[in-house]
């Protein structure tokens, strides 16, 4: 049920994204906080006004079911969310909101990659969330870390790459909305495939 709210805020985001006329400037989201609009690239302002609301929303609600608290992750999306998202809005440029998901990426990745000179135990993150099931020497967490670090810094690429590259940004959504998740699950997918033999087992 977390994982579908956690992705509510993203499908709410495609469907304006794909609902909405680049060229209506008169939207009435973008009406309601008071955006000029952008002369072709309306659908991607109104997508991002919906994406914050519903990310507000959401958020919220979690706050309040987990007694109000949310993880470390949950407030980098959010805080993440409300400052590209407000920028964009504010100067009606969607270059911000495409940084969005780049910045993230490279910051998740980053928090991987450095998490190991930060504690006493010099101890991956990956260890401290996949110890309980994987048995591996130090080395192959450090592996393992570097493994994860790839996947994020591969998708803020991937954002950069459909986002300010390939065809001026026409698939930026579809990939947001899809892509990333899709290379998520195939990346998860080989990882788990390699560690396959390190697996624990219960007897």
């Amino acid at each position: 049920m977390k994982a579908l709210l956690d992705y509510l805020p993203l499908i709410i985001f495609f469907y304006f994204y794909k609902t909405t006329d680049p060229k209506d400037s008169q939207h009435p989201l973008l009406e309601l906080v008071g955006s000029t609009g952008n002369t072709d690239q309306n659908h991607i302002l109104v997508a991002t006004c919906a994406l914050l609301i519903s990310t507000l929303v959401v958020y919220g609600c979690l706050f309040l079911f987990q007694k109000f608290k949310l993880e470390k992750m949950q407030w980098f999306i959010v805080v993440m969310s409300v400052i590209f998202g407000g920028i964009t809005l504010a100067f009606s440029d969607v270059t911000y909101i495409k940084l969005k998901a780049v910045i993230i990426n490279v910051g998740i990745g980053l928090g991987f990659l450095i998490t190991p000179l930060f504690n006493k135990e010099r101890m991956p993150i990956i260890q401290k969330m996949l110890g309980s099931v994987l048995e591996l020497s130090k080395k192959g967490w450090m592996n393992l870390n570097w493994a994860w670090c790839g996947q994020f810094f591969l998708l803020a690429s991937l954002h950069y790459f459909f986002g300010f590259l390939f065809l001026d940004g026409k698939y930026w959504g579809e990939f947001t909305a899809f892509g990333d998740i899709i290379v998520s699950l195939t990346y998860l997918a080989v990882i788990l495939f390699c560690l396959r033999k390190y697996f624990k087992t219960t007897t």
